[in-house]
């Protein structure tokens, strides 16, 4: 009886740990563009793959205010969503911290947390930008 309990309690085990997903961290590469005067609004598009070859399009934007001016365009932005489960994980709203600098050639750099599924981008492109600010930033289907 004993060794029957054990073997059922174990081969339970092995079935639960394929039925549970295994978070991943996936990929984001984006476009953004938008103003900032004291208040910054831009938006974008992009496009998530995983490891596990889960992929999908996103709509960008953010709001937020800070210190912040200018204009620019992000033409190549690259971003980490981590703790991915389910593709659905990639959306939503989530507070974000960022910082762009630029004359003529312009960088940015964004922290997102959201829980366990923190998102970190950072981009190159053009503008004449100077600032960093506190807001929101979404991410939804398109």
């Amino acid at each position: 009886m004993r060794t029957k309990l054990l073997g059922l309690a174990v081969s339970s085990l092995f079935f639960m740990s394929f039925s549970v997903a295994q978070a991943e961290d996936c990929e984001l590469k984006y476009k953004l563009k938008g103003w900032a005067a004291f208040y910054k609004t831009y938006k974008g598009s992009g496009t998530v793959t995983c490891p596990s070859g889960k992929k999908a399009k996103v709509k960008l934007s953010l709001k937020a205010g800070g210190f912040t001016f200018g204009a620019y365009k992000i033409k190549d932005g690259k971003g980490i969503i981590r703790g991915v489960q389910k593709i659905d994980d990639i959306y939503g709203n989530s507070f974000m911290m960022d910082g762009d600098a630029g004359f003529d050639k312009s960088v940015e750099g964004r922290w997102a947390p959201k829980g366990s599924r923190t998102r970190t981008l950072s981009g190159k492109g053009t503008g004449y930008n100077l600032g960093f600010s506190l807001g929101a930033l979404n991410i939804q289907k398109p």
